[in-house]
């Protein structure tokens, strides 16, 4: 399981250090490769997937039916735009130009583990997203029973 919130710095090369608290469970779970690609819900995110989840939400988007527009968007986004990364040997991934400019991401950005994927925001947009606060209009629709 992933979690934690890393401040990251993307070199001039467009790579990342993968955090070292990171490296042998990425390394144990996905034989070192992982997929970059869009978040379909939030502008200013990337997701990364080791490959073997990656796999399974890759096989569930392609299900879905194709004639449907919120269908083709999750596909496009997700799949259409998967890349698959693997560290060197200084745990470092390349991302693509495309992928990083699209959301925004320049020298610096923030990399959360969010279970079973990480989550790569630019900067501004994570910020952003920590100075939301949450109604209770926000929370009608999901039923939570938390104790936080």
């Amino acid at each position: 399981m992933f979690q934690g919130e890393t401040a990251i710095t993307i070199d001039d090369k467009g790579r990342l250090a993968i955090p070292t608290s990171y490296r042998d469970q990425v390394a144990r779970e996905s034989g070192n490769r992982l997929v970059v690609t869009y978040n379909p819900f939030d502008s200013g995110c990337l997701y990364l997937y080791p490959q073997t989840v990656w796999e399974r939400v890759r096989d569930q988007v392609n299900a879905l039916p194709r004639t449907k527009s919120v269908s083709r968007n999750l596909q496009l986004k997700l799949v259409g735009a998967a890349t698959f990364v693997e560290p060197d040997g200084s745990g470092r991934i390349s991302l693509p130009a495309s992928h990083r400019n699209a959301v925004g991401i320049d020298k610096k950005a923030v990399l959360l583990g969010m279970g079973d994927k990480f989550e790569l925001w630019s900067e501004q947009a994570h910020l952003a997203q920590i100075r939301q606060t949450l109604t209770d209009a926000d929370l009608s629709d999901v039923p939570l029973d938390l104790q936080l």
